[in-house]
């Protein structure tokens, strides 16, 4: 259990040491704090030891960052770190209920019991800290107005921190996306937003009241990616969805404040903590809008920033194999990385809280598989990380890392984290940085303009194509036609249209495509070529098979550029009132009209239809 002593009272400690010992002459080379020596960490026999495997258990825990600021943090202290991923964030409380034993809730989404030898693995992976989300309301009576966390809860997640701790790692907790209550921010009903601002802060209270005399290593991050449009969701809560998007900025806004004030105002070592601070969706360019803003602080050069990256979303997320290293999509990732320079100007670190080229989970091998070119673009990350003085964290959920063995699931990721943890970085100086700039000009000027084996077309070109995203893969799925999107094993053929008349395009998968979650028809800058067009669809078939449609479908655009057919659209509602049809009526239109229970080891889907301009 961690020795709760005020960090100034540690300080005052340490001075007398450092007297008595400079008396007695004792002092020796490994006495510097940590950041401020040369120490290599290394492992041995599962324990972290540094230098002539002296055991420094302490060493992180009297650490005073007093007149330490932000961006010094992330560049001398964190390195790179990584999550404990679908643990203590896993939701439980709808089956479990709010009295369960509190290893129930860690266990249910697939994860094991949490162990000290898992964090000091972490660590001799070359991670320097971990980032905890937690779902506090799984032992929460909210519903009923008790606003108490369950003790045997903030037990168990004190022992997760003290296990962090011990392997010498620092250390970011949170409020996960907890089931979804952050909708009820909201609410149309005044009551109901109130009480989720009146749980906000009764919940960080105590928190902030368990972990107050605890090291400036702790870190608290005010939420996960639910501040911006998740505070809205109506999905999460029945009477949720009343806000504005730029109601839902201010929200952000004011609720990140309030978490500061509560965080300050609580005593101890929270006075001046580190604090780290939830983008809008923590999306990179929803966070640069002029209309969020970072809260107040009472201490100077304490806060952070957390955005997350999973860009672009159908390679990083991609369920099946997907590539990822095109010249444009370098280029991409630069931009998006230097535009957070907006918020380190200001004085502020960043912290890419969540990261990943997820792995792909083989049911049959009951193994993770990694996407190709995830040496790569973890590569290409890590260097805009060290280029800007970012501390990027890993999303693991026992598939980069192995809990049951403690190590990494991949040699090149073990040794690619390996070399960029913070020891072997410091120790590389100033031509550190030298060296990942050059490996950032070579990478991005090396790289292709587009995949050897995709069809292009010159800019402009009206090309009507199958936007999938499926159990396969996807295919250029956005209203601009985009073949790098393209899944290997999906095979594309598109047409060119000219005018009015009839046209075919289809999709060829290499294995059995089964289940769907969107799909349409498109034509690129259809709506400028062909102003007023209708598509209209005489035929789907799966694997030559015509296929009955489940509802009549429309003609519309989102952008007023592309024109398109709704395949298989969940997030649209109904019909928009701009629809258009070939025969003029609005019966029976949907934007789903394939029935995607029928998607089962499907090798082709082609579309025919007419393209009729007034």
């Amino acid at each position: 259990m961690y020795r709760c002593i005020n960090k100034h009272v540690i300080k005052i400690i340490a001075v007398t040491l450092a007297v008595f010992i400079s008396l007695v002459g004792c002092a020796g080379e490994n006495t510097a704090p940590r950041g401020e020596g040369d120490m290599t960490v290394e492992q041995q026999n599962g324990d972290v030891v540094v230098g002539d495997k002296e055991d420094i258990a302490d060493s992180i825990r009297n650490l005073d960052l007093t007149d330490v600021d932000a961006q010094t943090l992330t560049k001398d202290y964190l390195g790179n770190g990584i999550n404990l991923g679908n643990t203590m964030e896993a939701y439980g409380r709808k089956t479990l209920g709010i009295d369960a034993d509190v290893a129930s809730y860690e266990r249910i989404w697939g994860q094991p019991i949490t162990t000290a030898a898992m964090l000091k693995g972490m660590k001799n992976c070359g991670f320097d800290t971990v980032r905890i989300p937690v779902a506090w309301t799984n032992m929460m009576d909210y519903t009923n107005g008790d606003y108490s966390i369950n003790p045997k809860l903030l037990d168990r997640v004190q022992e997760i921190v003290d296990y962090a701790l011990d392997a010498q790692m620092f250390v970011i907790v949170n409020d996960h996306w907890d089931g979804g209550w952050w909708a009820m921010f909201g609410s149309s009903d005044e009551q109901s937003a109130q009480n989720a601002y009146t749980m906000y802060v009764e919940m960080w209270k105590q928190i902030a009241e368990r972990f107050k005399d605890y090291p400036d290593a702790l870190i608290f991050e005010s939420a996960n990616e639910e501040l911006g449009d998740g505070l809205n969701r109506n999905s999460e809560w029945p009477d949720s969805g009343s806000l504005t998007r730029n109601e839902c900025y201010e929200m952000t806004n004011n609720i990140n404040q309030v978490f500061v004030d509560t965080i300050r105002s609580s005593g101890g070592n929270n006075a001046d903590r580190f604090l780290l601070i939830a983008g809008f969706n923590t999306d990179f360019a929803l966070t640069c809008d002029s209309r969020y803003n970072m809260p107040k602080d009472t201490v100077s050069g304490k806060l952070l920033l957390s955005v997350h990256y999973y860009t672009p979303w159908n390679y990083c997320g991609a369920e099946k194999d997907a590539r990822w290293g095109l010249r444009p999509e370098y280029e991409e990732m630069d931009k998006n990385f230097a535009s957070l320079t907006r918020f380190t100007d200001e004085g502020y670190g960043i912290i890419i809280g969540e990261y990943g080229a997820l792995p792909v989970y083989e049911r049959t091998t009951k193994s993770y598989q990694f996407k190709q070119n995830t040496i790569e673009y973890t590569t290409h990350l890590l260097d805009n990380c060290d280029k800007y003085n970012y501390c990027p964290l890993l999303w693991s959920c026992n598939d980069f890392y192995n809990k049951k063995t403690c190590e990494m699931q991949n040699d090149e990721l073990a040794k690619l984290f390996s070399e960029r943890c913070l020891s072997v970085e410091k120790a590389a100086g100033e031509a550190y940085l030298k060296q990942v700039e050059e490996r950032m000009e070579e990478a991005t000027s090396g790289a292709p303009e587009m995949w050897g084996d995709v069809e292009i077309y010159e800019p402009g070109t009206p090309v009507a194509w199958i936007m999938w995203n499926g159990g396969a893969g996807t295919f250029s799925v956005g209203n601009s036609y985009n073949p790098a999107d393209n899944t290997m094993g999906i095979h594309a053929h598109n047409a060119v249209v000219e005018g009015a008349g009839e046209y075919v395009v289809s999709l060829d998968f290499d294995e059995p495509n089964t289940g769907l979650t969107f799909a349409a028809l498109a034509i690129a800058d259809g709506e400028n070529l062909f102003p007023g067009c209708v598509i209209d669809i005489t035929e789907i078939t799966y694997d030559g098979v015509a296929v009955d449609l489940i509802a009549n479908p429309y003609t519309c655009s989102d952008d007023g550029k592309c024109t398109r057919v709704n395949l298989l659209n969940e997030w649209v509602g109904e019909a928009p009132a701009t629809n258009r049809t070939a025969d003029g009526s609005s019966d029976g239109l949907s934007p789903i009209i394939l029935d995607k229970t029928q998607i089962k080891n499907v090798r082709n889907i082609t579309i025919k239809f007419n393209l009729i301009v007034p």
